[in-house]
């Protein structure tokens, strides 16, 4: 009987990708595959290790399979991904319930060390962070309907406060041919939305010809029969061109949405982060985009309580977001990382400073969002269809200016057919509750109608 395999995948797109080729690889050496990890004879975590919280909920969901294993439920706990690439000893020795800790770029040998581990011996594996599969085929995660299709792996910015460099090596991009033929087999598969991401999806093709390539991928793209948004996440800003910016706004299939993480915009502090670019190059360019590109949505991600970060700074970070009106905006107290530049600087802010700054910022963009969600009202978009829930009875999905998991939803009733799941439908909007909107479903989209 064949065995089976089951998997979380914890932290961000880019590590589930990882985890969807690594089940992909098992299924066609044999091996079974379980959406439930607790009937499964072997179990995956696939782990993050980026921040503090993120290395907690690794150890905790690693400890709760232990339970199972040693309840006779599963035979083998496999840990892999990022937090045991980074704490490779440190996860040997402090987790024996562990079978395996094998490094990301063991993810290519997995099915001969789930043999390895069956046979009664414990693995550490950990080749070159370069040998991380970056092709091949995939188990998807996600619905049919969408995808998130990684475009480089590992990063040279260097940010003072992060560890990924450190994790998963220097930027290395895939070659443009392989990407595209990944996302023909994706569209083919019935995916109508295509994710890019990677470290920094605007340095795409700056490694492996000499210039930057995200335009040209996206145009090439925008060819594939099937596909209707192609949305953009981890846009470092100094890399945004006039022609990524031309080829956003120009090209139909391109979402305007765009993912600018800043982290701050005190100088003083982007200078202590090692993050290029200056307070005034962001607004500059953040008025050229909303200038270009008509209707852009503007994600971003920052951070409070950087080491040195005065009151000063922060209020300045306050005022700038209160100016720029991010249509979506994302904050995190800083996390002390060992290894990191940022763990030996002077002035390290009081845990409760920050995460009391990271408070007020959060409550100020969900005053933000509300009022651009009643906006809203008495217009009509297009929804792409995800989900029905049962106890406000409904559907729901998400606009073109919404990434899945992280932005918000639209909940639309129906008064004729029922539609399906990856469906696109117009909605016209009635309220906005919470930051979410809420409507009427008034047509099948037409677009939709055609095909």
């Amino acid at each position: 009987m064949a065995i089976k395999v089951g998997m979380i995948s914890l932290g961000c797109p880019k590590n589930q990708v990882d985890g969807e080729l690594l089940m992909a690889s098992l299924k066609d050496a044999g091996y079974m595959l379980s959406d439930d990890v607790g009937l499964a004879d072997v179990a995956i975590i696939n782990t993050c290790g980026f921040i503090e919280s993120a290395k907690q909920e690794s150890i905790d969901e690693i400890l709760e399979l232990a339970k199972l294993k040693e309840e006779g439920r599963i035979r083998a706990l496999i840990v892999t991904g990022c937090l045991a690439e980074r704490y490779r000893e440190q996860v040997m020795e402090e987790l024996p319930e562990a079978d395996a800790v094998v490094g990301i770029g063991a993810n290519g040998e997995i099915a001969s060390i789930i043999e390895r581990v069956l046979g009664g011996e414990r693995v550490g594996r950990f080749p070159e962070k370069e040998r991380l599969p970056l092709e091949g085929g995939r188990e998807l995660s996600t619905p049919s309907y969408f995808a998130y299709l990684k475009i480089a792996e590992g990063c040279d910015n260097r940010c003072a406060y992060c560890a990924i460099p450190e994790i998963r090596g220097g930027y290395r991009s895939r070659p443009m041919e392989s990407i595209l033929e990944e996302a023909r087999l994706l569209a083919a598969d019935g995916a109508k939305e295509l994710i890019l991401i990677a470290q920094d999806t605007t340095r795409y093709g700056a490694d492996l010809y000499g210039r930057l390539a995200l335009p040209e991928l996206l145009d090439r793209l925008c060819e594939i029969e099937g596909i209707r948004w192609i949305r953009l996440l981890y846009c470092y800003p100094d890399l945004v061109t006039e022609e990524l910016i031309h080829t956003i706004a120009s090209q139909e299939k391109v979402a305007k949405y765009m993912d600018l993480p800043l982290q701050h915009i005190s100088d003083s502090v982007l200078r202590a982060m090692n993050r290029r670019g200056s307070k005034a190059e962001t607004e500059a360019l953040i008025e050229k985009l909303r200038k270009e590109i008509p209707g852009l949505t503007l994600r971003t991600t920052v951070m409070t309580g950087f080491p040195g970060e005065t009151e000063s700074d922060f209020e300045e970070l306050m005022a700038f977001i209160r100016k720029v009106r991010f249509e979506r905006l994302g904050c995190f107290a800083y996390s002390c990382e060992e290894g990191t530049p940022a763990a030996s600087l002077p002035d390290q802010v009081d845990e409760e400073v920050k995460a009391r700054r990271a408070e007020l910022i959060q409550e100020e963009q969900m005053l933000i969002m509300q009022e651009h969600g009643e906006a809203m009202i008495g217009k009509t978009v297009t929804v792409m269809t995800e989900g029905f829930d049962r106890y406000a009875e409904c559907y729901f999905g998400r606009t073109e200016a919404d990434a899945p998991e992280i932005d918000g939803k639209v909940f639309f009733t129906i008064s004729g057919k029922k539609p399906q799941f990856g469906q696109f439908v117009k909605v016209e909007i009635e309220d906005c509750m919470d930051c979410d909107l809420v409507g009427s479903m008034i047509e099948e989209d037409a677009h939709e109608s055609a095909e």
